[in-house]
């Protein structure tokens, strides 16, 4: 029987409104189980370990990315950048999740669609989907962390990014512009090569 009446939904939006809250270093077990008012061995009646759990949590935050058939590569790669964006660590979890090959292949999927829409054999599609959604996960990390620097103070007042300049765009601004800039390289690249 299910601990309290609480469902795996249940306890994977909760771990969701935690990671949001405090982050993923402040997501453990015991808070999750404080928070649902459970045993820290209840949660284990849904989810073996804390690495299935972060699975789920990179699933769902990876499932805001899908709607309908994949489109272009530079429409789900920002789709992708925006589900991660929309969760506090959000990049962090998608990252450690498929390094330890867990979770769904949503993303490299669609990713992998958008890339073969262009006419590019499956062996292409599939390494330049790689090749994005590691671009995407680095990108994000680097930007929720300075997101994170930010909200502490720990970054000077107005600072730009690295290798950024400050002009009328704003941080937020500044970031997609990079995003996209970065985005494009890659497939003026991909195309380039498919000419060869």
């Amino acid at each position: 029987m299910a601990p309290r009446g609480h469902s795996a939904d249940d306890v994977a939006r909760t771990a969701l409104r935690i990671l949001d809250d405090h982050g993923l270093p402040d997501l453990t077990m015991r808070r999750l189980a404080t928070a649902l008012e459970v045993q820290p061995s209840a949660l284990y009646w849904h989810f073996p370990n804390k690495q299935t759990l972060l699975a789920e949590l990179s699933d769902r935050i990876v499932a805001r990315m899908a709607s309908g058939t994949a489109v272009d590569l530079r429409t789900e790669a920002g789709a992708l950048r925006e589900a991660m964006l929309a969760y506090r660590d959000g990049a962090e979890v998608v990252s450690s999740t498929l390094a330890l090959g867990l979770g769904s292949s949503l993303a490299h999927d669609r990713l992998t669609t958008a890339v073969a829409a262009d006419g590019f054999d499956a062996d292409t599609a599939r390494r330049s989907a790689t090749t994005v959604l590691h671009y995407v996960l680095g990108f994000v990390w680097h930007e929720q962390q300075r997101l994170h620097y930010d909200s502490v103070g720990a970054r000077e007042e107005g600072a730009a990014p690295h290798g950024a300049t400050n002009g009328d765009v704003g941080a937020a601004g500044l970031a997609s512009n990079d995003f996209a800039f970065g985005l494009d390289l890659i497939v003026a690249g991909l195309r380039a090569r498919g000419r060869v």
